[in-house]
């Protein structure tokens, strides 16, 4: 796949727009961020628009913020994932009845290791077909996905697991700050995020808030997606409630234990999906619905207690 270089202009614009532009019926799609820093306002957008028949691909889907909203509203035919994690949510109810039961519809999975799928970004980030992984030799994952190919070293002779290079059409990262042409940084870890900007074909950033060049040129090891990896910068505050983005704010722990008893039924789901995704109009309406109040807190209870001390 031959990625071209975006030039370094203004990429400021809408969800809405940036969703309708870039996801379509049949992409492949993958949102960013490992436990903190998910693009939720970017996935209740792709639900909104009801884009179907997708195929995703994550190494980490996060308990009902991620990947599982749209497999709960049947938008997703292939998901190609390493790990479904709730943490101290629980279990993802709608993610087990599409696996165990096809509710909505069935999936296909194609499953492989946490580190195989950032082994796969990497391989699409450099351009090269497949990345060599020995972990996965003695696991069970090469007998039920046969996209995973053992060969033999030519060098040494000993077995060897190779995954392919993952290629999204789309990838949305959210992240802490980024300016008007698509500099982005990141604070806290990373990720595959990095590599999965340089993999995909089109980047969508969301951010918490968009600073000017000079201020992102003040600390440039900060900046581990540059310009000319980005198509377009949709400024989203609180783009990740539900869980935390580091150094912004918190997770909000009551909400995702709300959403779990919730999501426990299909009816409660799709009730939910109903209130808080079709029937706002965007993110903002969404941030207004939990209360602006209550946002400013888990930003409050972040800032009191996770401080992150830049070099000047």
């Amino acid at each position: 796949m031959e990625k071209l270089s975006k030039p370094p202009v203004n990429k400021v614009t809408t969800l809405k727009e940036a969703v309708s532009r870039f996801v379509h019926d049949g992409s492949y799609v993958s949102f960013g961020g490992i436990g903190d820093r998910t693009p939720t306002a970017a996935i209740h957008e792709v639900a909104r628009q009801q884009k179907k028949n997708l195929r995703l691909v994550s190494d980490t889907s996060v308990t009902y913020v991620h990947d599982s909203i749209l497999i709960g509203l049947g938008l997703v035919d292939t998901y190609e994932i390493a790990y479904n994690w709730g943490g101290i949510w629980g279990p993802d109810a709608v993610y087990r009845r599409a696996l165990e039961k096809s509710i909505p519809k069935p999936i296909k999975i194609e499953e492989y290791s946490n580190f195989s799928i950032g082994m796969r970004f990497l391989a699409g980030s450099l351009g090269v077909p497949f990345m060599p992984v020995k972990s996965l030799l003695g696991t069970d994952i090469p007998v039920h996905n046969p996209h995973v190919k053992i060969m033999n070293d030519p060098y040494g002779g000993e077995p060897v697991a190779l995954v392919p290079a993952s290629h999204p059409d789309i990838a949305f990262i959210h992240v802490q700050r980024c300016d008007a042409i698509g500099n982005t940084q990141i604070l806290g870890h990373l990720g595959n995020d990095d590599s999965l900007a340089r993999a995909a074909q089109h980047v969508v950033i969301t951010t918490e808030e968009i600073v000017p060049t000079d201020e992102i040129r003040r600390n440039p090891n900060l900046t581990f997606i540059p310009y000319y990896c980005v198509d377009a910068v949709v400024k989203v505050p609180f783009g990740s409630h539900g869980r935390g983005c580091p150094y912004y704010y918190s997770m909000d722990v009551p909400y995702g234990l709300q959403l779990a008893e919730t999501w426990a039924t299909e009816a409660g789901f799709n009730r939910w999906a109903e209130e808080w995704i079709f029937a706002v109009d965007d993110w903002e309406g969404y941030c207004r619905k939990i209360g602006w109040e209550r946002l400013s807190r888990l930003a409050e209870a972040e800032r009191r207690y996770q401080q992150y001390g830049e070099m000047r």
